[in-house]
């Protein structure tokens, strides 16, 4: 007979307390306390314990003259001094080296900077014409692959708020209409990828895949850059897998995996 998945302990105090952040966090108005102890399944005493005791030590507030809870200031405190760039390099740097040297050319790794993608990490091909790109580089989002990964789930209200009122052209690939950068970013939800035909920088060809959490959400972009005399389009569909793999393991590392634990 098959092996019955070993169950992982775990204290049910504390599961509760954080699945409260959860709801809390992702809640648009203040959360009262009903609503937590129907979401937990407990009487309003015990939702009322465990609310107190995430107030008192500042991740949960209450606005003023009233009951109801919103997050506090030591969620705010923690987000500002845990740096998620560097989570991330060091969770995906190994994945960037295996692309990389799997495909033999500039890898990089980047997340969203304002209107812009900046690359937090990189490794380069073993090539004598390789990508320049460095670490630290900033670079716009709608002429980009890896811009444009980080941009898949954004609406054209979105896009405009990110933007204003015009794109910013470089070269004569680049997409300078909103209506055409929406059809992208749709086009790379499909696909799974982005692409960049010479949209930034002449004669360069660029692949990248959006990094998602368990939940869809993307925290970054990670993909390949090459001369589009060595990177052909018939490239891309044996590149393009290698590359959403790749996001794809990445994503899995940073995700939570839920178990059912044993409660017995």
């Amino acid at each position: 007979m098959p092996k019955k998945a070993a169950q992982v302990p775990f204290i049910q105090s504390l599961d509760r307390g954080l699945t409260i952040l959860q709801a809390v966090a992702t809640s648009k108005h203040p959360v009262n306390l009903g609503e937590l102890a129907e979401l937990l399944d407990v009487d309003r005493s015990s939702a009322f314990r465990l609310a107190q005791t995430l107030r008192r030590r500042g991740f949960l507030s209450t606005p003023a003259g009233r009951k109801d809870y919103i997050l506090g200031s030591a969620i705010w405190t923690l987000s500002r001094q845990y740096d998620w760039s560097k989570m991330l390099v060091r969770v995906a740097h190994q994945e960037l080296k295996d692309l990389a040297g799997g495909l033999n050319e500039t890898a990089h790794l980047a997340v969203r900077e304002g209107k812009n993608a900046l690359f937090i990490d990189s490794v380069h091909a073993r090539r004598v014409i390789a990508v320049a790109g460095q670490t630290g580089e900033l670079v716009p989002m709608h002429a980009t692959a890896h811009g444009k990964a980080l941009l898949a789930d954004f609406d054209d209200e979105e896009l405009k708020d990110i933007f204003g009122a015009s794109l910013q052209k470089f070269t004569k690939t680049t997409i300078t209409s909103f209506p055409v950068l929406l059809k992208e970013c749709q086009s790379i939800r499909q696909r799974g990828y982005a692409t960049d035909e010479a949209e930034y920088m002449e004669g360069m060809r660029c692949i990248a895949a959006p990094i998602r959490l368990h939940d869809g959400s993307i925290v970054g972009s990670i993909g390949i850059s090459a001369p589009a005399t060595r990177f052909l389009k018939e490239h891309y569909t044996a590149h393009s897998k290698r590359v959403v793999q790749c996001a794809k393991k990445i994503g899995e590392r940073l995700s939570i995996t839920e178990e059912t634990p044993d409660e017995g």
